[in-house]
């Protein structure tokens, strides 16, 4: 074939590829045209989050329907107080802040340091010369000069450039003006003083959202030891690492993870009005420390903790008149390190303070004849000084109807014998005069004393705590003791001294009590009150009273801040202590647990009906 007829038969095939390549270009647009124009019309997260409109004014911001106004630092005092950023950031008022840190040479810096050296040592002399006066002012200022040299020199310190930076919002003008003069107020009353950022509103803006960008560049001189007392993140954390869920921490939405038997001693106080939520904080703890194998019994006044009780699996001892169920106060530790003189001495000591609750106060001579009636009624059942303790397990211990008929048969015991005779054979007799029929052997045991006369619940509470240190004393286990409403108890100086001497002595048992109380002033005012609150590694102080909330500042030295924080705050929100560390807490149940804990009386109701209606269709 021709050499010419190729080449144009070529030339065709490769115009009707590139026709070919072009169409099929024109046809891929098309559809990058209609996916263009479908993404256009979907909704995407920068949809989502950016403001409908945005206006730039010379001093501050409008994002949408809110004002915002940036304020940066521009001048420090000569010493800064560690955390003094803390009151800033714990201010009502919605601000964003950043921080920036710039590294600054050392080798620069000191070569400046050094020319200022010699410029403040030259006018020292030059007013020595002509026989002016020292000046202090120049000698510090020369003498900081030389030990930051040296700081410097040593690596010990080094040079940055800081920039702090405020966000401050509001919902009208009127507002960010408020807001805006709050926040410099309280700067200034540390002798820090900040500036509006004029005309550079967008640049401060976005030196503040969490860019890491700092396109406002207005910087102070640090170095680092000043630099450190900026950080305020130290003290509002309380996380243990360990332990069980008490709540968030209010300042940073962090978790208060915490281990109370990692402290010190592993007691507790909760001090709230009625209805702040201290019950249901102190049952989500109870019951997520029986998770991890924590004991637990409680006293229970009001019958808040039977739903727990009977939902874990627990004992519920019922208190009463009438109950079928008893404790008998004379019993002993039969299990326990110390021998039978110190048990009986012990025992002897408590059933005194629990005869003055029930008896009243007695002159010394009647003290005197109670005790020789008590150890002659352990005798009378065979169990004295000379009786082994690994032989008490098979002993019948003594009932009150034993020291009943011991006191009627001594002289100068009548009047005693009379006052007793109510709680032997008179309308108390069904009370304390019984053999113990109930049993510890349990994870969580609850004691209701709800259904006791007023006249008995001091007594009754009492005993309960007997007896429960007694057991507690018998075995060495990972227990909590709760007495609610423990005031009642403080306003008995024996009942005091007994809760007091348990405060003390449970650690050695790997025990902790927790005492729970509304009636602060009452509680405190009581010597070993305060004793059992310093005694207590661990407070939590939820929603006060205008009354109690000036005792509650005295007795746990607090700010201004965290003293209206309980005035004001939520149910389930207070202050969480732990040692020297403190922080705001919002307690926080799961559903299921909350349908446990709860003592709210529609949802008490409402789980009441629940249970029916599942009982009716089984």
């Amino acid at each position: 074939m021709p050499i010419k007829k190729i080449f144009k038969k070529k030339q065709k095939n490769s115009e009707k590829e590139i026709d070919f390549k072009l169409a099929l270009a024109e046809e891929q647009m098309d559809v990058l045209d209609e996916e263009e124009v479908y993404l256009k019309g979907l909704a995407r997260v920068l949809d989502l989050i950016a403001p409908s409109a945005m206006g730039i004014h010379p001093s501050y911001l409008q994002i949408g329907s809110v004002y915002c106004r940036t304020l940066f630092v521009a001048t420090y005092p000569n010493s800064l107080a560690m955390g003094w950023l803390n009151r800033v950031i714990g201010m009502e008022i919605p601000t964003d802040l950043a921080m920036f840190v710039h590294p600054v040479s050392t080798a620069s810096v000191l070569k400046k340091l050094r020319k200022k050296s010699t410029q403040i040592k030259s006018e020292m002399n030059i007013q020595s010369e002509r026989g002016i006066t020292r000046d202090p002012v120049l000698e510090m200022a020369f003498t900081n000069v030389e030990q930051l040299r040296d700081r410097l020199q040593e690596g010990s310190e080094k040079f940055f450039a800081f920039g702090l930076y405020l966000n401050v919002f509001g919902q009208t003008l009127d507002e960010l003006e408020k807001n805006s003069s709050l926040l410099e107020s309280l700067l200034n009353t540390r002798s820090i003083y900040s500036k509006k950022a004029i005309f550079r509103a967008r640049e401060g803006f976005l030196s503040c959202i969490p860019l890491g960008k700092d396109q406002l560049l207005n910087t102070t001189a640090l170095n680092t030891s000043p630099l450190s007392t900026t950080f305020p993140f130290v003290s509002a954390d309380v996380t243990s690492g360990q332990g069980i869920l008490y709540g968030i921490n209010m300042h940073n939405n962090s978790l208060v993870l915490f281990d109370r038997f990692s402290m010190e001693n592993a007691n507790m106080v909760v001090f709230a009005k009625s209805g702040a939520g201290k019950s249901y904080a102190v049952k989500l703890e109870m019951l997520r420390a029986l998770m991890l194998g924590t004991g637990g019994i409680i006293i229970d006044p009001e019958n808040e903790y039977e739903y727990l009780a009977k939902a874990v699996g627990g004992s519920f001892i019922n208190i009463s008149l009438t109950s079928p169920q008893h404790l008998n106060p004379f019993d002993l530790p039969s299990r326990n390190d110390s021998g039978i003189v110190d048990i009986l001495r012990s025992n002897i000591a408590d059933l005194i303070g629990l005869f003055k609750l029930m008896l009243g106060m007695m002159t010394p001579e009647e003290e005197s004849t109670l005790e020789n009636a008590i150890r002659e009624a352990y005798a009378v059942r065979d169990i004295n000084e000379d009786t082994l303790v690994t032989d008490l397990d098979k002993k019948t211990y003594p009932i009150m109807d034993d020291l009943y008929e011991v006191l009627r048969s001594m002289k100068g015991a009548e009047d005693l014998t009379i006052r007793l005779e109510k709680y032997t054979k008179g309308i108390f007799s069904g009370f304390l005069n019984q053999q113990t029929n109930v049993s510890l052997d349990n994870q969580l045991i609850v004691f209701n004393i709800r259904d006791l006369e007023e006249e008995l619940r001091p007594v009754a509470m009492y005993m309960v705590l007997h007896y429960i240190w007694n057991q507690v004393r018998r075995e060495m286990k990972k227990r909590l003791l709760v007495v609610d409403e423990a005031w009642v108890m403080m306003q008995h100086e024996s009942a005091a001294a007994f809760m007091y001497s348990i405060a003390k002595r449970i650690r050695k048992y790997y025990g902790g009590l927790t005492t729970i109380t509304q009636d602060i002033a009452d509680f405190m005012s009581s010597k070993q009150g305060k004793a059992i609150v310093s005694n207590s590694s661990i407070q939590l102080l939820m929603r006060q009273s205008q009354s109690s909330a000036d005792v509650i500042a005295d007795t746990f030295y607090l700010t201004d801040q965290e003293k209206y924080l309980l005035m004001k705050c939520n149910v389930g929100e207070g202050i969480f202590f732990a040692g020297a560390k403190r922080a705001a807490i919002r307690v926080e149940a799961s559903y299921s647990e909350h349908k446990l804990v709860t003592t709210q009386p529609e949802e008490v109701l409402a789980r009441e009906a629940e249970r029916e209606k599942n009982l009716g269709g089984e």
